[in-house]
């Protein structure tokens, strides 16, 4: 998935620099991940950590967490998969408010996958109603839904509008692709809430931080993957057809300071890695600050390519390239 602020392409910058300033066995550490997002982050270190908790306050990503992070063992979904793939499309409340030819008049899917995604989507929790799946089953299959969907969604990456035509790539057909993840002998968890809520009833030992850092909010960018992971019932707002959704208050320039304090203050872990980047809210030298009264300060920074919408339907950005902050505390 094309993700705003994805740590995708610096996770091996991100685990070499926690494994060089822990300098400890990580296998026997629990590691959090307060703003997961798709779970990027979470994901790299599954495998090398005791357990992983992991957070977002957006539902399409407590449902890819559930799956990527908190599923650890081997579940049967193969018939499941060949099941929903083989479904007739059928209207529902995606085609219609959402697909081309639906009453909402938006073309955030083509007719054919509108109606698709509407199938599999009802298949999903009527097996869920009748439990004819386990928990783990559902999660793995409506994480595998919105990744796939996002395939095939016709916008320029995020849904803050769709393309006044249905792109070549939007009219392939929809194909549910499995969203693997990895087996470990150990559990994990995964929360669904406010970070600075949550952050006062969890410890560690290695606490990630990769809130927001500009006033994009993430609720309305990705509105639709909440739509068709809820699956619920509400009148779509304007030419979108937003839903209701949450602000953070990491995206408002008036409150993210003392939003960021109050977190480090309640943070019951040793070390503490904050991602930023040089366009953020926050100036570095004031993270700087802020960090600098909990414990021991230092900063690594690295250069990478900036998030960009597709390249060939829209070329909103003239820089490539930005420069991404990690600020790291060992908390005394």
């Amino acid at each position: 998935m094309n993700y705003i602020g994805s740590k995708h392409k610096l996770g091996d910058f991100i685990k070499s620099t926690v494994k060089e300033v822990v300098s400890e066995d990580l296998s026997q550490m629990v590691f959090c991940d307060l703003f997961a997002g798709t779970g990027s982050v979470g994901r790299n270190f599954k495998t090398s950590v005791k357990s992983i908790i992991s957070n977002d306050v957006e539902f399409y990503s407590y449902i890819l967490l559930k799956n990527y992070i908190e599923n650890h063992q081997k579940i049967n979904t193969e018939d499941l998969l060949t099941e929903l793939n083989n479904l007739k499309g059928k209207p529902g409340f995606i085609f219609e408010e959402y697909s081309e030819n639906g009453r909402g008049n938006r073309l955030y899917f083509s007719e054919t996958n509108g109606k698709k995604i509407d199938a599999i989507r009802q298949k999903i929790e009527k097996w869920k109603l009748f439990k004819e799946i386990g928990e783990n089953q559902y999660f793995f299959l409506l994480a595998s839904l919105l990744e796939s969907a996002d395939k095939v969604a016709n916008t320029a990456s995020v849904y803050g509008a769709f393309l006044k035509k249905v792109k070549a790539t939007a009219h392939k057909e929809f194909k549910l692709i499995p969203a693997n993840f990895e087996f470990t002998n150990n559990s994990h968890q995964v929360f669904h809430q406010d970070a600075n809520q949550l952050i006062k009833t969890i410890e560690g030992d290695i606490l990630y931080l990769d809130p927001p850092y500009n006033a994009r909010q993430y609720g309305a960018n990705y509105h639709i993957l909440n739509t068709i992971a809820k699956y619920d019932t509400f009148v779509p707002r304007g030419k979108t057809g937003l839903r209701d959704y949450y602000r953070s208050n990491y995206c408002r320039r008036g409150e993210v300071k003392n939003s960021f304090q109050d977190l480090l203050k309640n943070a019951n872990f040793r070390y503490i890695f904050f991602s930023y980047n040089n366009e953020g809210l926050m100036p570095s030298e004031e993270i700087k600050k802020i960090m600098s009264r909990f414990g021991n300060y230092d900063l690594v920074t690295r250069n990478y390519k900036r998030f960009k919408a597709d390249s060939t339907e829209n070329r909103m950005h003239t820089a490539n390239k930005t420069k991404e902050y990690l600020h790291i505390l060992e908390k005394k």
